[in-house]
């Protein structure tokens, strides 16, 4: 049982400041030179050949026999010297970094070290650290799923390293150890989740957490590598920890129209903002090439705006809790109620142009019909006839399509955050007036028809939805590739002109019913 006590003493009492030894037993085997090897060797003296061979390839030509030799000794089992009880200007990197791979199991050294002690009412001392990557296995539930990498001691006396209350589940990759005066030896879990101490050293370690992750961001490299490694962890912080989500808001970083191929915070964004601009401008999507050319970022572009690319599925859970950054309010792009500054001259051709697309707006809505709530003139679009916006407090398109990727949602209760769409129209781009016109001239074309929905299908494709019936797009996209070929269908418009011909079946039904009545 000597493997069993060992591993006892180092799980906890390993830094336990009086020694722990214990009586061990060693068997070690020893070489010793053969001594009717040895006899062997003075025949083979004689031999002149000997002469010239060194004394050193003469030894190893020698046999060795091997003896077993058992000692007794005391081996100390609590060598480890507990680093977080000593000041951290006395300890080196060098010992922060072998402490970090003795209780992580890391091959690379840590990215980032806190090392402080909390002493008052409550004393505790911390050490934390921050992984250079992250684990394969981070958000993967299971029953052996730990909650987080932190060892809580009491006075050197390990007690857990699975505390469900220390660590919030965000922090979950961040390693260390807290040592507590203050919490009882005798501890189970029952106890600890009724313990007030345990609330107090939550709210210093998440507060630390941050302080250590601002520090990184000093360096622009180290930082880079520790986003793209946590960066749904922080986003996940913002979304659960109301308490720290400014905070944590500072150290996001995203793509915009304006920065390039490097990634910005959100500081840098208000730097750079007009004085006019009534918030921050974002727009969520499947990739940053799907909503680079989003015709929601149009006018926006246009007007000098800076539009932030939230790509990351968790950016639509982030962005939901985070409703404002530094006063400045986040405006989605894609939906509804999106603030624009515009000119007297702007607002007074916006006026006249939409007054002059109310009727196309109402044939709209009928042909349409339960497909979009409404049909309104946009001042958002400078270049594409239409899009499909959102309402301002339902799912958006992109988290639409993430819900309905999701393997266990239930459809019934997703209808209820379905949005209704709403479809906003261009009044000054050459499609939608050439449209106005032809509609004006007559409401029961049936080309308007079809090129309404057409205009819909493909607005629900730029919109970053779904198409319902691909099918049926495709045949109306068949017949423009037709009609560009130059391609009659004569068969079909033989069909549609006899149907046209023969007369209404109605007035036919009624003369036979009054013919029957004679009869009868």
């Amino acid at each position: 049982e000597e493997r069993r006590i060992k591993d006892l003493v180092k799980k906890h009492s390993e830094f336990i400041g009086f020694p722990i030894k214990l009586y061990t037993e060693k068997t070690t085997e020893k070489e010793v030179p053969d001594d009717d090897d040895d006899e062997d060797m003075d025949d083979d003296d004689e031999k002149p050949k000997v002469e010239e061979v060194d004394e050193e390839e003469s030894k190893k030509e020698k046999k060795m026999k091997k003896i077993k030799e058992v000692s007794h000794d005391w081996e100390h089992l609590n060598n480890m010297r507990p680093i977080w009880m000593r000041k951290p200007d006395d300890v080196t990197q060098d010992e922060y970094t072998s402490f970090y791979k003795s209780i992580s199991n890391d091959w690379e050294e840590h990215a980032a070290v806190k090392h402080f002690s909390v002493e008052g009412q409550l004393e505790f001392r911390v050490i934390l650290f921050c992984p250079k990557r992250a684990p394969f296995d981070m958000f993967e539930s299971g029953p052996k799923k730990k909650f987080n990498h932190i060892k809580l001691y009491v006075r050197r006396v390990f007690i857990m390293d699975n505390c469900e209350d220390i660590m919030p589940e965000w922090l979950q990759f961040v390693k260390g150890v807290v040592d507590s005066e203050d919490l009882p030896l005798n501890i189970s879990r029952e106890t600890l989740q009724q313990n007030k101490v345990l609330r107090v050293i939550k709210k210093n370690l998440v507060k630390k957490c941050v302080e250590m992750f601002s520090e990184l961001t000093e360096n622009e490299d180290t930082y880079k590598k520790f986003y793209e490694s946590f960066s749904k962890n922080l986003k996940l912080g913002v979304h659960e920890d109301s308490t720290n989500r400014a905070k944590i808001a500072k150290l996001l970083r995203y793509h915009s129209t304006k920065s390039g191929d490097e990634q910005t915070s959100l500081d840098d964004y208000v730097s750079r903002m007009d004085d006019k601009q009534p918030g921050i401008y974002y727009v969520t999507g499947e990739s940053k090439r799907a909503v680079e050319t989003s015709p929601f970022l149009e006018k926006l572009k246009k007007k000098g705006y800076e539009v932030i690319y939230m790509v990351d599925p968790i950016d639509e859970y982030c962005v939901q809790q985070l409703k404002e950054f530094e006063g400045k309010k986040l405006i989605s792009a894609t939906k509804e109620g999106m603030e624009l500054a515009e000119d007297e001259e702007e607002k007074a051709a916006f006026e006249e142009a939409k007054k002059k697309s109310e009727g196309l707006c109402k044939l709209m809505k009928e042909v349409l019909d339960e497909k979009v709530e409404k049909v309104i003139v946009s001042n958002r679009l400078a270049d594409s006839p239409c899009v499909l916006v959102t309402g301002e407090y339902g799912w958006s398109a992109n988290m639409e399509r993430i819900m309905k990727a999701q393997a266990l949602r239930d459809a019934s209760q997703s209808a209820y955050m379905t949005s209704k769409k709403t479809m906003e129209i261009n009044p000054t781009n050459s499609i939608i007036a050439a449209l106005r016109d032809k509609a004006d001239a007559d409401q029961s074309d049936k080309t308007v028809k079809d090129l309404i929905w057409l205009l819909y299908d493909t607005s629900l494709l730029t919109s970053g939805f779904s198409l319902e019936e691909p099918a049926t797009f495709s045949s109306r996209i068949h017949r423009l590739v037709k009609l560009g070929l130059s391609i009659d269908d004569d068969d079909d418009d033989a069909d549609d002109g006899d149907m046209e011909d023969l007369p209404p079946l109605d007035g036919d039904d009624d003369n036979e019913e009054s013919a029957m009545e004679q009869v009868d």
